[in-house]
């Protein structure tokens, strides 16, 4: 089965997954910035794609991603299962 929350394929074409290219682009606080507005856009239209559940996990996804970055020990952030 496809885990569309964790490892979604589209975004995993080449060696480097997206979420890296990403945060290799830009600074702290804009990468910060970007997890931040990707959880607000999954919990504010979670309602209205037909997939309340998967929006919301990608929501709780991002967060988790987001309180890895300011922790100041990432390895001691739980892991979610989608």
């Amino acid at each position: 089965m496809v885990d569309k929350v964790n490892n979604p394929p589209h975004y995993n074409f080449s060696s480097i997954e997206t979420i890296d290219i990403i945060k290799n682009s830009m600074d702290d606080s804009m990468f910060h910035g970007y997890l931040v507005g990707n959880v607000l856009k999954y919990v504010v239209r979670h309602k209205y794609k037909g997939e309340e559940l998967n929006d919301l996990k990608k929501a709780r996804w991002y967060l988790t991603k987001l309180i890895a970055e300011k922790s100041p020990n990432p390895n001691n952030v739980t892991k979610i299962k989608g």
